[in-house]
């Protein structure tokens, strides 16, 4: 099961507010059936409780457990924002968009996060010129 396709992968020349990208991440994840479009309230909720920012340029939101009902299948969704997103105060480049059934958002998130922690790749991912690109670097998410 790939919970990345090509078609969830989408790079932005200018920014975007927090309220947007969230909106955006929900709005690709719906599209590829992953959850609901009720999906964001769940984000919002999460990021009011903590912010998802991680470090390096990348927030990755997702849905508080008690929003479960509004995932039906795992997903990610990845948009890069070249004009940046000020996400609470901090600086996001990568908005990534996680929908976990069960436990499988933490095996998503340990993928992602390793992948981040990595500055050569960072600058891998933020050098890459199309989705195309930028699918094959996060590729690897699909198989965990």
């Amino acid at each position: 099961m790939s919970v990345l396709t090509i078609g969830q992968v989408r790079i932005h020349p200018g920014s975007a507010t927090q309220e947007q990208a969230l909106q955006e991440a929900t709005d690709i994840l719906v599209s590829a059936g992953a959850v609901t479009p009720a999906y964001v309230d769940a984000m919002r909720l999460r990021e009011q409780t903590v912010s998802t920012f991680m470090g390096n340029g990348l927030a990755i939101p997702h849905g508080t457990n008690e929003t479960k009902e509004s995932i039906l299948a795992s997903g990610l969704s990845v948009v890069r924002y070249d004009g940046g997103v000020d996400w609470a105060g901090d600086q996001a480049t990568f908005v990534i968009g996680i929908a976990g059934q069960g436990d499988e958002h933490l095996e998503i998130l340990s993928q992602i996060a390793i992948l981040f922690s990595d500055e050569d790749d960072v600058a891998k991912l933020n050098a890459a010129q199309t989705p195309d690109e930028l699918f094959e670097l996060l590729s690897a998410v699909n198989e965990g």
